[in-house]
């Protein structure tokens, strides 16, 4: 089967539109249609060669589809079942996912390591070279063949175009709220960065009764968003040191919990630097993976401040991404205002350009 993928080749380069062949799925694998794709900082680390991953690959990690065949021995979808890949495989059997940390699977890690499937190969060639993928997913080709053990099935009366924003966006924001820093009712929140996982973020530590929260980012735009989901105050990075600015908002005395949004050391040390005493700051943003982040030592000690990393929010995507198609469904998740802007899968650089730019909150290519 041919199908249209965004294929990046070396890092630094345009993500070029070429015509791959797909193989039919294996045993344990799964063939799916895939409806959108979601343009999500991850891929464009890869782009701007900061995150090292297996190429040339066919990118994309966000998305939803519609199961077009199955392979032997899949039990758990069948063709016309619409899905949402899950862009950390889950084995099920190893001690990460049965001590509820799925993220962490050794199965999931070595296929990002490699690019590969687990049972070899990748399901994508160009002209009989071997393309890889990317995150054990690439959303962005039409069709691609997925292990069973990464696909959820969702209702079908779910747009496939706002499902897609569930499997990276909405659980990793989410999760890192509920699971990595648990945030208590009553608290005090800042946000670095109110991209796509900031804003879930900062909606998340609303539903979770945060009585302060603070976005902060480099762009005004960004503003009217942020108090949209749930932003008590707004603080602009550029304009003057935002470490003091939010400090000042919550009088001197530092916030319960930041959250590191944006990838970068010095976002990350701001993070840190706005906790209270005893406060946690979570780094979700994925920062070149040279780059080393330094701390004091005395707040980190007699204060008993916290610096945490979350992957995937730390969730539990096969349970926790039903309880969010729930919360949408009851009118508790903002997933509409989300999506801001569709593109055909030929204007991906476009795409990915206007993410650059902060003009979009999450944004999906389509087929």
């Amino acid at each position: 089967m041919k199908a249209k993928a965004a294929v990046l080749f070396e890092p630094k380069q345009r993500v070029s539109i070429e015509l791959v062949d797909v193989a039919d799925p294996r045993a344990g694998e799964v063939l799916v249609h895939m409806a959108a794709g979601g343009i999500c900082h991850s891929d464009l680390h890869a782009i701007k060669g900061d995150l090292k991953a297996p190429l040339p690959a066919v990118l994309g990690h966000e998305g939803a589809g519609v199961v077009e065949a199955v392979g032997p021995g899949v039990k758990d979808v069948q063709p016309g079942d619409h899905v949402v890949p899950l862009w950390r495989l889950s084995c099920g059997e190893c001690e990460w996912c049965t001590g509820g940390r799925p993220a962490q699977c050794d199965a999931g890690i070595e296929i990002r390591r490699t690019g590969t499937l687990p049972g070899g190969g990748t399901g994508f060639l160009l002209n009989g070279r071997e393309i890889k993928k990317f995150g054990g997913v690439s959303s962005f080709s039409e069709y691609s063949v997925i292990p069973e053990k990464a696909l959820l099935k969702i209702p079908k009366d779910l747009s496939l175009q706002k499902a897609a924003l569930l499997g990276c966006a909405v659980i990793t924001g989410y999760g890192a709220v509920v699971y990595a820093a648990k945030v208590r009712p009553g608290s005090s929140v800042a946000v670095f960065g109110a991209g796509g996982v900031g804003l879930n973020v900062i909606q998340t530590a609303a539903l979770a009764g945060a009585e302060q929260i603070i976005a902060v980012d480099l762009k005004d735009t960004k503003q009217e968003l942020a108090r949209q989901f749930g932003a008590t105050h707004f603080v602009n990075a550029a304009q003057g040191d935002p470490v003091e600015r939010v400090r000042g908002l919550t009088g001197g005395r530092g916030v319960d919990y930041a959250f590191e949004v944006v990838g970068l050391p010095a976002t990350m040390r701001q993070a840190f630097d706005v906790l209270a005493r005893c406060g946690v700051a979570v780094v979700v943003g994925i920062g070149p993976m040279t780059a080393e982040v330094s701390i004091p030592v005395i707040p980190l000690a007699w204060e008993e401040r916290v610096l945490m990393g979350s992957l995937y929010g730390s969730a539990r995507p096969r349970i926790d991404i039903l309880k969010l198609i729930r919360m949408y469904r009851a009118g508790k998740l903002k997933l509409d205002e989300l999506l801001t802007r569709t593109y055909p899968i030929e204007q991906i650089n476009e795409a990915y350009a206007a993410l650059e730019r902060g003009e979009v909150a999450r944004s999906v290519v389509t087929f």
